[in-house]
């Protein structure tokens, strides 16, 4: 972590050299004052510069980072976080034994986890506008699941000619489904219904030139 202390005439003085010296934005830093300016006797005898210790904020990747290992020690679950960039996203991956309290019922304590970690990762600095968390591969083997799903429901369409409708899924499980049949040039897939009951709908293709819908 980066920690630097400036001074100025005035706290924003020394705050505008700080921010030169590290070339960053105000949004970027910590701000502590260690001392006020003071004018001392007459403005002349005894004045006193601001004196502000500035510190960088911790990156995004990071700060997710440090959340997931130091909740890992804190429930005394054995596991190793692994970190990688994709793009502005990023993936934390936790990788162990016994890690199924961290994945809670049909993923639903993963979720809430995703969730915190956005959260705490929000107050670092960086381009990454979304961590994603995967435990023991809990995302993948669910990637696979939905786009079988997708896949077998397409064909019981093509083969009967009547749409069919899916459970409800939250907005990247059905992201899932309608990646899955987007090539497929037979069927096309919409959702419908309100959140948290929304649900991708496949239908038999009627233009065969036309190209899958996703919402």
């Amino acid at each position: 972590m980066t920690t630097i202390e400036t001074t100025g005439r005035s706290v924003e003085e020394a705050l505008e050299n700080a921010l030169r010296e590290l070339g960053v934005s105000e949004d970027d830093v910590i701000v502590e004052v260690i001392e006020e300016p003071s004018r001392g006797f007459l403005g002349i005898i005894g004045s006193k510069d601001a004196r502000i210790r500035v510190t960088l904020k911790k990156d995004k990747a990071e700060i997710a980072y440090e959340f997931l290992t130091g909740l890992l020690h804190r429930m005394n679950l054995r596991g190793i976080v692994e970190s990688r960039a994709q793009g502005d996203t990023h993936l934390l991956t936790v990788n162990g034994d016994d890690l199924g309290v961290l994945i809670g019922r049909h993923g639903q304590t993963l979720k809430h986890l995703e969730f915190l970690t956005n959260v705490v990762a929000s107050r670092g600095i960086g381009d990454i506008k979304r961590v994603f968390v995967d435990v023991a591969g809990y995302r993948k083997r669910k990637e696979k699941m939905l786009e079988d799903l997708a896949r077998n429901a397409a064909r019981k369409v093509q083969k009967t000619g009547k749409s069919a409708a899916l459970r409800p899924m939250d907005a990247r499980d059905r992201r899932i489904v309608h990646l899955a049949l987007q090539k497929n040039t037979r069927v096309t897939t919409h959702s419908e219904g309100d959140e948290p009951f929304r649900r991708v709908i496949i239908s038999p293709r009627r233009n065969e030139g036309g190209h899958s819908r996703q919402r």
